[in-house]
Parts: structure tokens; C-alpha cells; sequence
């Protein structure tokens, strides 16, 4: 029983909830005067109802006893015609006399009201003995109740006055008063609506500024201020809401003044880091490249002038060490700055870079380029080398694939940048949760250029580095 009450209170609540503050008072408004009119209607009118009934009765009973009094001597002196005009006359003189009539002693009727004939059924409608000061009873008719009395004349000695009184003054009053109270039920009703609805219009509207604005801060747009209505708690919420959107905006003006330092101080970073890869990469090609090759012909020639087999042999090793060295030494080179990155562009350094990686790892890469002839930007080529270049490390490092490709392809006015493999893959959301260096560094290099990388991955079903960056 309480788990249906609990669901039937959430139906109704649900429903009421969606109505808007407008609806609610208004409703609550137009609720509250009906509720009181047809309740003050109602209590007036049984009220009204009760008086009249009462009165009406006592009226009964005093028109029936006067009548009694009256009607005795012209029956003593049998003045039929003297009697029948005082039973016209109780009639004319009281509107609310439906019908009256004088019965002898003997249970005849001696003089009557009713014009067309006397209705016989009303004879044993009602009987008072001569005891009685008078009886009273309800007679329902057609045309409404009807209050009959009769009274004993002389102690019934004489006869027997009936007297009926009909409501339908009464029913008509009370019916024209209950139109009056409905008809103000439905004036207060419109006032009511009326101030309902200025009451409405002011409190929704500073809330709908408010809700308007919010909207707008919501989008981060911090420069929206609403008014103050009125000296009361919504005035102190519309100052509230000013004074937190003008702390919001200065703080988002110094995030900005932050995120602005920060990507300049990245910015020179990165430049700083290319530039020093690539004054090593030249000082090994240029300087170190070229002493080993020094050190590798002295070796020959010392192999070639000495007689000795020993020592031409240990000749031949340093320079097989040397040999290897210069290679690894242009290895290194090549992975700090490739020059031909510089020379012939992204897609050849893509190129040898691929072909590099898949002698070095043994898996095999599909590498597929759509550029265009045109040369990118080149802090994009090095951004794109360099995401390539760190997602095959990746490859490399923890994904055991058997397969990876490589898309780089210009659309409209991006580059994107796509590398996918079929390794094991991992829990993308953990490892950006903890801040993995190589992504952030990957994500920085494509957000600096107003770009964005997206990774995806699930364990054991690979994993996919997306990156789009706009061209200028």
C-alpha cells in the first residue's frame, strides 16, 4: 500500500513539476477562490435554506390560527358567502398561499380556494385531532413542497382549517442569491487571474533573465548582467548572479591570460627543442659524421702501411667499430631532425622514416599519403612527423601488432593524421587519466596549432591515434 501511494505521489509530482511557475500560481490562485466561493455558496444557501424553511413554517402556522379565529363566526352563523370571501382575501393578502380550505365538523367543505374543483386526495393528507394546536406536514406537489397545516376550530367542534404555503418564493430567492454569489465568484475569479497573472510576469520575469543568462554563461560567455526588479530576494539573487558572472569573467580573463603564457612558453619550447635537435642533428652529421669517416681512413691507411698482421688486424676492428658507430651516429641524426624533413617535405620523411621502423621492428606498415604538391606549413609537417613518429614508438614499445597503418590525408583546409594498429590494445580513459607523457606531448603539439588528437583503444582490439590540425 505505501510503495503504490509512494509511485502514485511520483506519477503526480512528476506531472506537476513539469508545469511552469506561470501554470502553478495561477492555478493555486483560481483554486483558492473557487474553492471559497462555492464553499461560502454553499454555506450560504443551506444557511438561507434552513431561515427560510423556519420562517415559512411559523408563517404556516400563524396564517392557519388567524384564519381559525376569523372563520368561526361566519360559520356559526352559516355565512357561507362571508367565509369564502375570507378565505379569497387570506389568499390575495399572502402570495405565498397556494390554496386554503374550511372543513366542518362533519368532514364537509364548507368554502375553498381552488377554482376549478376540489381535489378530493387532499382531504386525508393531513388530519389534526381536537387536542392539537395544529399539524403540520410537507406535502410534495409539481410545482414544489408545500407547508400544510391544519388547525381545529373551537377544539374541532366547529370544523377545520387547511392552510398550505408554497416555497416557491423562497426557492426563487435563494436561487437568485446563489446566481448573485456565483456571478461574484467569477468576478473575483478575474480579478484574481488578473493578479495572478501581474503577479506571474513579476517574478518570472527577472527568473527567465536569470535562466536566459545563465544560458549564456553555461556557453562561456561571461558578459551578461540582469537588473535588479525589486528590493527583495530575487533582487538579492539578481545581484548574486552579477556578481558571480563578474568574478567568473575575470577569472576566464586570467585562464585565458594563463592558457595564452602557456602555449606561448610551449610554443617556444617545442621551437627551442626542434632547434636544438636540429643543430645536433647537424653537429653529428656535420662534425662527429665526419671525424669517424677521418678515423676510418687513417685506419685503413695505418692497415695498409703496417706490416704487422696484428696490428692490421686490430686496424680492422677499430674500424668496423668505427663503421657502426658512424651509422649509429647517423641513426640518432636522422631521429632528431631528419633532414630531408626539411628538403623534400613531410611525405618523403614519412617515407624513410616508415622504412627505417619496419627494417628496425620487423612489422610490416601501409603507409598512404594524399597531401597534395603543395608543402604544408612546416610547424604542421613537424607536428605530424613527430605524432607519427611517437605513436610508432608506442607501436613499438607495448602493442605487439602484427600489422599497422598510416594515413596522412589533406581535407578542405585540415590535415589529418591517422595511425591504427591491431596490437592488444588498452583502457584509453586510464592511461589519459594518468597523464601518459608521450600523449600529452602529442595532444600539446596538435592543440598549439588549433588542433585536435583523439585516441582510441580497448583491450585487444587495437588502437587508433587520430589527429586533425587546420591548415593556417
Amino acid at each position: 500500500m505505501n510503495a503504490l501511494a509512494h509511485d502514485l505521489f511520483r506519477r503526480f509530482w512528476s506531472i506537476v513539476s513539469a508545469v511552469s511557475v506561470r501554470v502553478k500560481i495561477l492555478g493555486m490562485a483560481l483554486g483558492l477562490v473557487f474553492l471559497l466561493g462555492l464553499g461560502v455558496t454553499w454555506q450560504v444557501r443551506n444557511a438561507l435554506t434552513g431561515t427560510l424553511q423556519a420562517q415559512l413554517e411559523n408563517e404556516s402556522i400563524t396564517s392557519a390560527r388567524d384564519l381559525a379565529a376569523r372563520a368561526a363566526d361566519p360559520i356559526l352563523i352559516n355565512d357561507l358567502v362571508g367565509l369564502q370571501r375570507l378565505l379569497l382575501e387570506t389568499q390575495e393578502n399572502n402570495p405565498d398561499v397556494r390554496y386554503v380550505f374550511i372543513i366542518d365538523k362533519y368532514g364537509q367543505v364548507l368554502a375553498h380556494t381552488f377554482g376549478n374543483g376540489f381535489p378530493m386526495a387532499l382531504l386525508n393528507a393531513n388530519q389534526a385531532s381536537p387536542d392539537d394546536h395544529h399539524q403540520l406536514v410537507v406535502l410534495q406537489t409539481e410545482s414544489g413542497l408545500v407547508w400544510d397545516t391544519a388547525v381545529p376550530i373551537f377544539e374541532g367542534r366547529v370544523g377545520l382549517v387547511r392552510l398550505g404555503l408554497s416555497d416557491a418564493r423562497q426557492r426563487a430567492a435563494i436561487q437568485s442569491l446563489t446566481i448573485q454569489l456565483l456571478l461574484m465568484i467569477v468576478l473575483v475569479s478575474a480579478l484574481g487571474i488578473f493578479l495572478a497573472v501581474s503577479l506571474t510576469w513579476v517574478l518570472t520575469r527577472p527568473l527567465l533573465e536569470l535562466v536566459q543568462a545563465t544560458r549564456l554563461v553555461a556557453q562561456g560567455d561571461f558578459s551578461p548582467r540582469v537588473p535588479r526588479w525589486a528590493d527583495d530576494e530575487i533582487g538579492d539573487l539578481a545581484e548574486a548572479f552579477n556578481a558571480m558572472t563578474a568574478e567568473l569573467a575575470r577569472t576566464d580573463e586570467i585562464r585565458r591570460e594563463r592558457e595564452q603564457l602557456r602555449r606561448q612558453l610551449l610554443e617556444r619550447v617545442i621551437t627551442a627543442q626542434e632547434d636544438e635537435r636540429r643543430r645536433i642533428a647537424l653537429e653529428l652529421h656535420d662534425s662527429t659524421s665526419q671525424n669517424l669517416t677521418s678515423l676510418m681512413v687513417g685506419l685503413r691507411n695505418l692497415e695498409t702501411l703496417c706490416g704487422d698482421p696484428r696490428i692490421g688486424k686490430q686496424a680492422d676492428e677499430l674500424r668496423a667499430v668505427a663503421s657502426q658507430t658512424l651509422d649509429e651516429v647517423h641513426d640518432i641524426s636522422t631521429r632528431l631532425r631528419p633532414r630531408i624533413l626539411d628538403d623534400l617535405g613531410l611525405a618523403a620523411a614519412l617515407e624513410h622514416l616508415i622504412r627505417e621502423w619496419q627494417a628496425r621492428h620487423k612489422t610490416p606498415v601501409d603507409l598512404l599519403i594524399h597531401a597534395g604538391q603543395e608543402r604544408l606549413p612546416g610547424e604542421i609537417e613537424t607536428a605530424i612527423y613527430r605524432i607519427v613518429q611517437e605513436s610508432l614508438t608506442n607501436v613499438a614499445r607495448y602493442s605487439r601488432a602484427r600489422a599497422v597503418s598510416v594515413l596522412v590525408e589533406r581535407r578542405g583546409s585540415d590535415v589529418i593524421a591517422l595511425v591504427e594498429d591491431d596490437g592488444q590494445g588498452f583502457d584509453a580513459a586510464q592511461i589519459i587519466g594518468d597523464r601518459h607523457l608521450g600523449l600529452v606531448g602529442m595532444r600539446e603539439r596538435a592543440e598549439l596549432l588549433g588542433g585536435k588528437l583523439t585516441l582510441e583503444s580497448q583491450p585487444g582490439q587495437g588502437t587508433s591515434v587520430h589527429v586533425q590540425i587546420p591548415i593556417g
